[in-house]
């Protein structure tokens, strides 16, 4: 809530309050009663546009003497074992404080990503009916950009992909609801970057000196960086040559509507884009790759990666 401008939302992290609303309108909740109470509540409350009045000096408690250290470490620790179920609970990764500062509850290097095998191009937050997990947005930008530089401090020539390219050209940054990022390159100049060197050399997968999973996709003739070995979330790189007549093809067709082969003239020159915090190479005129890739009107109109599952 606020008060004349000042925003009073963090008062209510594990301060006395009282909260009238009636019977039928908390029990019409999914989660009444979830500890913490009073957070469980505002959130829910928040979805449903309710609002609620934070009175912070309405209802003095009682004089108590002051606790111990210890209880208040004690005190602190179970409130925030509360808070993390909660949020887990509520399925929520991203908490923006009223600071400013962020905690997350979502995926991490160390832990798997927040959705399983994606089928029909749909990954499980989209089939209900929610957008990519901010956490998992933000591993994706971390792994695009670090495959990014390394290709670029390799001489790599590469170039921004399908959606990716989408999403550069519209947002500047991943699509919103996208699950992977891809890149094109120049076959020819896998040597050049020491870790498809090394994972076409060794065939098997080389982790980078930032945890970073660099493989040979079982799918066909392209490879994958993963955001670590537990986290899957990653980027993929397909390698592309030119034919005599100067159309740019490649060894593996996964029947994506993107899919297609198109003329070498969109490479030269290459051209940056902002993309996901960094400038990123693209085609020299991404709508008219864009258009021949997906059909016209591809950047006005968004949809989702298989509108036969799902629309958007």
């Amino acid at each position: 809530g606020t008060e004349r401008g000042t925003a009073l939302c963090g008062a209510l992290d594990g301060a006395p309050a009282v909260l009238l609303l009636r019977t039928r309108d908390l029990f019409s909740l999914p989660f009444p009663l979830t500890l913490p109470v009073v957070a469980s509540l505002s959130l829910q409350a928040a979805l449903r546009g309710w609002r609620l009045l934070l009175l912070p000096a309405a209802f003095p408690l009682a004089r108590r003497p002051p606790p111990s250290a210890h209880a208040r470490w004690k005190a602190q620790n179970s409130l925030d074992e509360r808070r993390r179920a909660l949020m887990e609970r509520f399925g929520l990764k991203l908490e923006v404080l009223p600071d400013g500062a962020r905690r997350w509850h979502g995926c991490r290097k160390d832990t798997p990503r927040c959705f399983g095998t994606v089928h029909s191009q749909t990954p499980q937050y989209l089939a209900a009916g929610r957008w990519t997990p901010p956490c998992c947005l933000r591993a994706l930008r971390a792994t695009a950009r670090h495959v990014v530089a390394e290709l670029e401090a390799a001489g790599v020539r590469y170039w921004l992909e399908g959606g990716s390219l989408l999403g550069a050209v519209r947002l500047g940054d991943i699509i919103p609801w996208d699950y992977d990022v891809d890149l094109g390159l120049y076959r020819e100049d896998i040597p050049k970057c020491r870790w498809l060197a090394a994972v076409a050399a060794a065939g098997r997968p080389v982790e980078d000196p930032e945890g970073f999973l660099w493989e040979k996709a079982a799918e066909g003739e392209f490879f994958r960086v993963h955001f670590s070995r537990s986290n899957r979330l990653h980027v993929d790189l397909w390698p592309f040559y030119a034919r005599p007549d100067g159309v740019m093809t490649k060894d593996t067709w996964l029947g994506h509507r993107q899919d297609v082969e198109f003329p070498e003239s969109f490479l030269v020159p290459l051209v940056p884009v902002a993309f996901a915090g960094v400038a990123a190479k693209a085609p020299n005129d991404p709508r008219a790759f864009l258009e021949l890739k997906f059909g016209p009107g591809a950047i006005e109109n968004p949809e989702y990666p298989n509108p036969e599952v799902r629309r958007l």
